[in-house]
C-alpha cells in the first residue's frame, strides 16, 4: 500500500466520521447520546432531591390538596430532564433541512405532551375539593365530571400534538362525521344508557354504597355508577351490571334512604285467651314499645298494638311499630329482644301462643263402634270411634 491509499482511507474515514449518518458529524451523535445519557441520571437527582423536596414543603401545610398533586404529577416532574436532554441532543446535531424541522416538531411533541399528562394527572386530585360541595355536585356526578374532564384532556392533548405535526384536527373530525351518524344508528342503547345514567345521577336516585332494590331486576349494593351500566352487587357477593336505562325505566327502592325501619307481625294467642288477658298482653307490649328508646316513639309514626282478627286457628293481635335504626344488624338485634319480651309477657298472663290446628266433635256413634277414652282425660266420656269391618 503506498502513501496515497493511506491517505485516501484516511480522507475517507474522516469523511464517514464528519458526514456519517444523514449528513451528522458522528462525534456529534456520541455527544448526544451522551447528554441523553446524563439526562437519565439528572433525572434520578432530580427525583431523590427536588421531588422530595417539593413533597417535604406540602407536608408543612395544613391541606391534603397539596401532598395529592404532588403525587400526581411524581410522573410528568421525573420526565422533564428527559424532555431537556432530548432538546440539547437535537441541538448538539446541528440539524438541517428535513431534520431540523423533525426534531423541533419532536421537541415540541414532547413538550405538549409532558404538558397535558401533567393537567391529565391533576384532575384526580383537584376532584377531591369538588367532592367537599356535596349539597351541589354527588360523588357520582363527580366521577363522571371527572372522567370527563380526563377524556377531554386527552382529546385535546391528541389534537394538540397532531397540530404540532401540521396534521389538521378539524377536518378529520368532520371527515369522520357521516361515520359518526353511522355509528350512531348502531348504538342506540349506548346512548340511551348514557342519558338514562345522566338522569339517575341529576336525580341522586342512589349514590355508591346505597342499598337498593330494583323491581324484577336486583337487589343489592350500589358499588358504581358508570357511563353505560350501574354495577350493583347482591348480598351473595355476586356482581351485576344493570343498563342504566332498566334502572331510569323501573322502580327503584332506596332502602339505605329510610327514616326508620319497620317490624309488622301478627302474635297468634290460642282461642283460649280471656278479654282480661287479651287486654293485659296488648297493654304491655304496647308499653314496651313506646317506652323502649329502640322504637320510634307513637307521635313520630304510626305506632298500633290491637286485636286484629278471629283466625282459624288463633285470636291474632297486630303490631305494627318502627325502630329508629335502620342498621340491617342493629334492627334483627332490637327484632329478637322483642321476640323474647313477647314471649315473656305472653307466658306470665297465663296464655300461649297458638299454631293451626283442627278439632273434630261427633255428636253421634254408629251402631256398634267401640269406644274408649281419650288417654289423660279425666272429666266427661268422649270417644274416637273404631268401625268395625
Amino acid at each position: 500500500m503506498n502513501k496515497e491509499s493511506l491517505d485516501n482511507f484516511i480522507n475517507l474515514v474522516v469523511e464517514v466520521w464528519q458526514k456519517g449518518v444523514y449528513g451528522v458529524d458522528v462525534s456529534q451523535i456520541i455527544l448526544a447520546l451522551l447528554v441523553l445519557f446524563l439526562s437519565f441520571v439528572v433525572r434520578g437527582l432530580f427525583s431523590r432531591f427536588v421531588i422530595n423536596w417539593l413533597e417535604r414543603l406540602s407536608r408543612r401545610t395544613e391541606s391534603d390538596v397539596d401532598d395529592e398533586i404532588i403525587e400526581a404529577l411524581d410522573g410528568p416532574l421525573r420526565f422533564i430532564p428527559i424532555v431537556f436532554g432530548i432538546f440539547m441532543a437535537t441541538e448538539l446535531l446541528e440539524l438541517n433541512g428535513m431534520l431540523e424541522k423533525g426534531a423541533l416538531m419532536l421537541n415540541r411533541s414532547l413538550i405538549t405532551f409532558n404538558i397535558f399528562w401533567a393537567l391529565f394527572m391533576m384532575i384526580t386530585p383537584l376532584s377531591f375539593t369538588v367532592r367537599r360541595l356535596r349539597t351541589v355536585f354527588s360523588i357520582s356526578m363527580v366521577e363522571w365530571m371527572v372522567k370527563a374532564l380526563k377524556g377531554l384532556v386527552i382529546f385535546l392533548g391528541i389534537a394538540a400534538i397532531l397540530e404540532t405535526w401540521g396534521i389538521e384536527v378539524a377536518p378529520l373530525i368532520a371527515g369522520l362525521g357521516l361515520f359518526g351518524v353511522a355509528v350512531a344508528l348502531g348504538a342506540q342503547d349506548l346512548f340511551k344508557n348514557l342519558i338514562a345514567g345522566l338522569f339517575i345521577i341529576g336525580e341522586q336516585r342512589f349514590q355508591p354504597g346505597d342499598w337498593v332494590k330494583i323491581d324484577d331486576v336486583v337487589e343489592g349494593t350500589v358499588e358504581s355508577i358508570g357511563f353505560r351500566t350501574t354495577m350493583i352487587r347482591r348480598f351473595d357477593k355476586a356482581p351485576v351490571y344493570v343498563p342504566n336505562s332498566k334502572l331510569s325505566d323501573n322502580a327503584v327502592t332506596n332502602f339505605s334512604r329510610m327514616t326508620h325501619r319497620r317490624i309488622y307481625w301478627k302474635i297468634a294467642l290460642v282461642y283460649g285467651t280471656t278479654v282480661d288477658q287479651l287486654k293485659n298482653i296488648r297493654q304491655q307490649i304496647f308499653d314496651y314499645v313506646s317506652g323502649n328508646d329502640d322504637f320510634a316513639s307513637p307521635e313520630e309514626v304510626s305506632t298500633f298494638v290491637n286485636v286484629d282478627s278471629f283466625n282459624d286457628s288463633s285470636i291474632d293481635l297486630m303490631l305494627y311499630c318502627f325502630t329508629r335504626t335502620t342498621n340491617w344488624g342493629e334492627w334483627l338485634e332490637i327484632k329478637e329482644r322483642l321476640a323474647y319480651e313477647i314471649k315473656t309477657i305472653v307466658e306470665q298472663n297465663g296464655s300461649s301462643f297458638a299454631f293451626p290446628s283442627q278439632s273434630v266433635y261427633l255428636e253421634s256413634l254408629p251402631e256398634g263402634a267401640e269406644t274408649f277414652p281419650i288417654p289423660g282425660n279425666t272429666g266427661k266420656s268422649e270417644a274416637s270411634s273404631v268401625n268395625e269391618n
